[in-house]
């Protein structure tokens, strides 16, 4: 067993699925030739992860209505979430990776983490069976889960409109000061939400923070997010899916 299969105690039967779970796209793009990489189990670990805490939650919190249910979820599966997960493993100095890729940063890379830890997921539920897998998520995630509390809503309004907006895609909304207005000790801030291209809503504070905690505020009070068209785009093969981590 490598240290990688150690730690999550479970022997790879097919060694090969391992190896395609760590290979970060940027090696076939580097060397210019064919090569496998990690993108179509990052596909097949996200559907497996869903399920896995969709049942974890659907158990544990009975009396939970559903859409505090699809909160509690979209904080696991987030992005920030399954990196966490990726490091608690030290996934990153197990990938595969370009030199231009390692050398800017990828392999703390949230976004490159997290899609290795979906990969990974993936191999193993490929390898083994869905009840395999399922211990060893609940396992190497036990501390996590047991931290996990059901927020007051009201209490972060930036933290619970990034987890439903994440629920739609996996892009965070971006927070812009607009105006700046009054004297130094009473300046007021105006901020603004853009997600997918789309303001969602403005808020006015006596901090930057505070401006922006008040428009994430009216966003969740105006649910603007449901009048934003969504367009799909159908990426090429070789496309990555990275996105940017803005809160």
């Amino acid at each position: 067993m490598n240290p990688l299969e150690q730690r999550i105690q479970y022997k790879f039967r097919n060694s090969l699925l391992l190896a395609e779970a760590l290979t970060h796209p940027s090696l076939g793009y580097e060397t210019q030739r064919h090569h496998f990489d990690n993108q179509r189990l990052e596909f097949l670990g996200d559907a497996v992860l869903q399920l896995i805490f969709t049942e974890f939650l659907f158990d544990s919190y009975p009396d939970l209505p559903e859409g505090e249910l699809t909160k509690l979820r979209a904080r696991l599966v987030s992005r920030d979430g399954l990196r966490v997960n990726a490091e608690a493993l030290d996934l990153g100095k197990y990938l595969m990776m370009g030199r231009g890729e390692e050398a800017t940063g990828g392999r703390n890379r949230a976004s490159a983490l997290a899609d290795a830890y979906e990969a990974l997921i993936g191999a193993l539920y490929l390898d083994s069976d869905y009840v395999t897998v399922r211990r060893i998520v609940l396992t190497e995630t036990r501390a996590r889960l047991e931290d996990l509390i059901v927020e007051d809503p009201s209490a972060n309004p930036k933290g619970r409109l990034q987890e439903i907006l994440q629920a739609v895609t996996p892009r965070s909304p971006v927070y812009e000061v607009v105006e700046q207005f009054g004297p130094e000790h009473m300046k007021q801030f105006i901020s603004r939400i853009l997600w997918e291209g789309v303001e969602l809503a403005r808020g006015t504070g006596r901090s930057k923070k505070d401006a922006e905690v008040q428009a994430a505020r009216k966003a969740i009070e105006l649910r603007s997010w449901e009048t934003v068209s969504i367009e799909v785009v159908q990426l090429p093969a070789s496309a990555t899916n990275n996105s940017p981590d803005n809160l």
